[in-house]
């Protein structure tokens, strides 16, 4: 009896599980089976931007420096003591302005005496001019009388070499007036350099004597720059001068964050062995006056020039953010028909915010910037914004 009983109870359990076990079967078939409403899969929202073709012109900065094409001392052209100094340090001069001056005295008493000396050879010439024509008047007496008894051959002779030694003597007479009217030249330029001028216009900046002192021919006395005849100039890699050439344009910025450019004037043939590095010359265009930069500009200011690495090329580039780094490939979603399809591609430099494309794709290319990381090939897409 009780062994029925428990045989009875096994066979109600086992009945149990039948409808359980149906079940879990028909769950499980029916989502591997998602039938026809299942099977529609939704675009991917995404973004896409285009691949271009663009020119390349990639810099590298490199520090500069502002050089005046003036600069130097401005020296007495003669022995002297000097009068006055008419400039202080920080003075602004033009071109002719006088800076100092010496003790003329001298000169001028030198500047007289070599107008009485041209004075002296003029009237000297003057003579031998006289002279000239007395001996031509007694030549030209003496020939009339050629037909006449009262003619001497011998005092005809004699007649003919007074006029070459007259014209003899204007000559040296001529001479002489040359070298005097050299003279007081000379005097006179002695006495212009008295006077101290400014070769060109500029700035004081220093002033090396003081009025009492003697100066001696060739004494620096003063120190200026024009500070308003500036260049650049840049100590370049050689490896970066490619990029360079007479008259290629560049961009400069001053500390203060003043921009402006400048175009190559000369490269400068001689190369620093240490830093392998050469001279470039730029000149710069600062704009209109109320353009250019506030601060007063001064030799030696540091500058940024950023030089060319290259020659400018067309090159395809693509928006760093559609690109999509394996381990070993690079890949980028290319949008075609609707679809996304993964694309290998070959990188090359970065140009700001984007990559050279070297190989994979073209100008006009749709590439996935936005929502690509949970893409497959060929889910389809909806294009959201295009960028």
């Amino acid at each position: 009896m009780i062994a029925y009983v428990r045989t009875a109870k096994r066979r109600s359990a086992v009945a149990g599980l039948v409808p359980l076990a149906a079940i879990l079967l028909g769950l499980t078939a029916a989502a591997l089976d998602p039938g026809p409403a299942a099977a529609q899969q939704d675009p991917s929202r995404v973004r896409v931007n285009a691949v271009r073709s663009e020119p390349l012109k990639q810099t590298v900065p490199v520090i500069g420096r502002l050089v005046a094409r003036q600069a130097g001392s401005v020296a007495a052209r003669i022995g002297g003591p000097i009068l006055e100094f008419r400039v202080e340090v920080g003075d602004r001069v033009a071109a002719g302005d006088v800076l100092a001056v010496l003790d003329d005295s001298i000169m001028r008493a030198e500047r007289d005496l070599a107008a009485a000396g041209l004075a002296v050879a003029r009237a000297e010439l003057k003579t031998k001019q006289a002279q000239i024509t007395l001996a031509q008047q007694e030549l030209a007496r003496l020939e009339g009388l050629k037909k006449s008894a009262a003619f001497s051959q011998a005092r005809f002779e004699d007649a003919l070499q007074e006029v070459v030694i007259a014209q003899a003597g204007a000559s040296e007479a001529e001479s002489s007036v040359t070298s005097a009217r050299a003279q007081l030249r000379l005097a006179e330029i002695n006495l212009e350099y008295t006077q101290i001028t400014a070769p060109y216009d500029g700035v004081i900046t220093r002033r090396l004597s003081e009025a009492g002192s003697y100066a001696s021919s060739g004494e620096e006395l003063v120190n200026m720059i024009a500070d308003q005849s500036l260049e650049v100039e840049a100590d370049v890699p050689s490896n970066r001068l490619l990029g360079l050439s007479a008259g290629t344009t560049v961009d400069v910025t001053l500390d203060n964050g003043t921009k402006f450019k400048a175009a190559v004037r000369a490269i400068i043939p001689n190369e620093n062995p240490l830093t392998r590095t050469r001279a470039v010359r730029f000149v710069p265009d600062f704009g209109p006056p109320d353009q250019a930069a506030t601060a007063p500009l001064a030799n030696e200011q540091s500058v940024t020039v950023q030089v060319p690495i290259g020659a400018p090329r067309e090159i395809v580039s693509v928006h760093k953010d559609a690109i999509i780094k394996r381990p070993n490939d690079t890949i980028v979603f290319v949008v075609t028909d609707g679809k996304a399809q993964p694309r290998s591609i070959v990188l090359g430099e970065a140009v700001g915010s984007r990559y050279e494309v070297l190989d994979g794709l073209a100008a006009g290319d749709l590439v996935v910037v936005r929502g690509n990381e949970r893409l497959q090939p060929g889910t389809p897409v909806q294009i959201e914004e295009a960028s």
